[in-house]
């Protein structure tokens, strides 16, 4: 694939990767991870867990902090909603939140429609 100058593309891309996404899903799991643990998740070297980091932070999907030799990282903080902007613009009318939906009013029933299903055949 070519590369591009379009930020949605290239995070896109980014979590297409098999063992990128896992090293998402890892860091689902915690508040940050050492570079370091991730050979074991990934079942990867160590130079082919860098190569993935880097692509993550360059797509903008992680952010890293060094302390001493050590390298941490967390999911970007902006990524669940670069996610749901990217996926708003393919939906129709964009996406409808679970927060919404959990607030939303359940619908009053109407008075003379039975409820439950067809009723038996007598």
């Amino acid at each position: 694939m070519a590369r591009t100058a379009d930020p949605d593309i290239q995070l896109l891309a980014a979590l297409a990767d098999p063992t990128r996404l896992e090293i998402m899903r890892e860091l689902a799991g915690s508040s940050e991870v050492c570079a370091c643990d991730f050979t074991s998740c990934c079942d990867v070297s160590q130079p082919t867990v860098s190569h993935h980091l880097r692509v993550l932070r360059e797509a903008g999907a992680v952010v890293s902090e060094r302390r001493g030799s050590w390298v941490f990282y967390r999911i970007a903080p902006n990524l669940q909603e670069r996610l749901a902007a990217i996926a708003g613009t393919m939906m129709p009318g964009g996406l409808v939140s679970l927060a919404s939906l959990r607030r939303s009013p359940r619908p009053v029933p109407m008075a003379g429609v039975p409820q439950g299903g067809p009723r038996p055949i007598a």
